[in-house]
């Protein structure tokens, strides 16, 4: 996940609002108190901005939770189901409190109890496109539209593993490491990447004439033909 970032910014007057239909979902059985989610909000916020909790904070969560902040796939689908989207790296207070409405929680007691349905594995095929697009997103860094290429493999490595299956993955990410002309990727080969392997199962029947997928997708196809040759 992309390195820590302090950042400061306002309430904004939505924030009001917001906290009233939360509290109207509470009366509905939520079944949280929000005193109790704000306060564990509240050990994991940035020093400088109280209503966002950056990496630190989120490596912080991940410790009293015992997961590995760079190798547990959990780490981001927790984030995910939270709602993290407003900023890559972090996760705001508005989020996170919404999202312990949505799921319950606001103790760790309870986060830990969660853990268990946070495994990839329950997600189906749209919810896992949109949970991998969040991946991406996530991880971006400042304001770069793109992804570093190692960032990337790592990433994949991670995200797809299970899910398609692990020839196509590893040639993927060893076709990746070979190109000198792709250092970094954009969301749009991200995500193609993951249509491709749902709809191409089968290389040889690949039609690059009539492709409509990005030219790294072609090249990748290219790539797996000359392998075959070898």
């Amino acid at each position: 996940m992309a390195g820590t970032r302090k950042r400061s910014r306002m309430w904004n007057s939505s924030s009001t609002s917001k906290k009233s239909k939360r509290k109207s979902a509470s009366t509905a059985g939520s079944g949280i108190n929000e005193e109790l989610a704000e306060k564990l909000f509240e050990d994991l916020a940035d020093e400088d901005d109280p209503t966002v909790a950056g990496m630190d904070g989120i490596v912080k969560l991940c410790e009293k939770l015992d997961l590995d902040p760079l190798e547990d796939i959990r780490v981001l689908v927790l984030l995910w189901k939270l709602g993290s989207k407003e900023k890559p790296a972090q996760i705001s207070k508005e989020e996170f409190i919404s999202g312990c409405y949505k799921l319950h929680v606001d103790s760790i007691d309870k986060f830990q109890a969660l853990l268990p349905s946070l495994d990839t594995g329950f997600l189906d095929q749209l919810e896992f496109k949109d949970f991998y697009k969040f991946c991406f997103q996530f991880n971006r860094q400042g304001t770069h539209r793109t992804l570093d290429k190692e960032m990337v493999v790592a990433l994949l490595k991670m995200v797809l593993k299970g899910r398609i299956p692990l020839e196509r993955l590893d040639s993927f990410c060893s076709f990746l490491e070979t190109q000198e002309s792709y250092t970094r990727i954009t969301l749009d080969q991200w995500t193609s990447f993951l249509d491709f392997c749902y709809e191409c199962e089968d290389l040889s029947k690949y039609d690059e004439s009539t492709s409509a997928w990005p030219v790294l997708i072609d090249e990748y196809v290219e790539y797996m033909a000359k392998q075959q040759e070898k």
